[in-house]
């Protein structure tokens, strides 16, 4: 692969990072920064971030604490004892989608259910068995995609594979 292919690629793969960010409630500029991190090959500073982005110190300086906060970015001290902060990506992609599902999945399948469960409460049995089967049914799935998060959640994804592979063997 030629070398304008391999920046093609990883261009096409940022541009998806980005696309995922805003997915999770996260800027566009997050998800190319997470990118350009991913594919470095040693921790970059704000400047170096700023020189591969083209955005403002600010937004990196922004984007960079949050991504920190939640944990898909590492700040490290550079080489030396020098002042600059560098960071790099977390690579385990797995524990930060885990982390995802924890805090804004799970707390929105929550939220869900408990609505659900006021509107089934309202429901009485004189009224549309239609409505109140409806109801039970979107009840019912959100119960089995908590299950699945929670599931998802306390697995690595070696062992979700491997207990899907040994489920569809017996």
């Amino acid at each position: 692969m030629s070398s304008d292919e391999m920046t093609d690629a990883r261009e096409r793969v940022i541009e998806s990072m980005e696309q995922s960010a805003e997915v999770y409630g996260l800027s566009r500029s997050s998800g190319r920064i997470y990118g350009v991190l991913y594919f470095a090959d040693e921790p970059l500073s704000i400047p170096e971030l700023v020189d591969a982005t083209g955005y403002a110190k600010s937004t990196v300086s922004n984007v960079t604490r949050t991504l920190t906060r939640i944990g898909l970015v590492h700040r490290r001290s550079s080489e030396g004892g020098g002042r600059r902060v560098q960071f790099e990506p977390e690579r385990e992609v797995w524990f930060t989608i885990q982390d995802v599902f924890q805090q804004y999945i799970h707390r929105e399948m929550q939220a869900t259910l408990r609505t659900i469960h006021r509107a089934e409460d309202q429901l009485s049995a004189e009224d549309n068995p239609h409505e109140r089967e409806r109801v039970r049914e979107l009840r019912e799935t959100y119960e089995d995609l908590r299950e699945i998060v929670q599931l998802a959640t306390e697995f690595s994804a070696a062992e979700l594979r491997e207990a899907l592979e040994t489920y569809e063997r017996s």
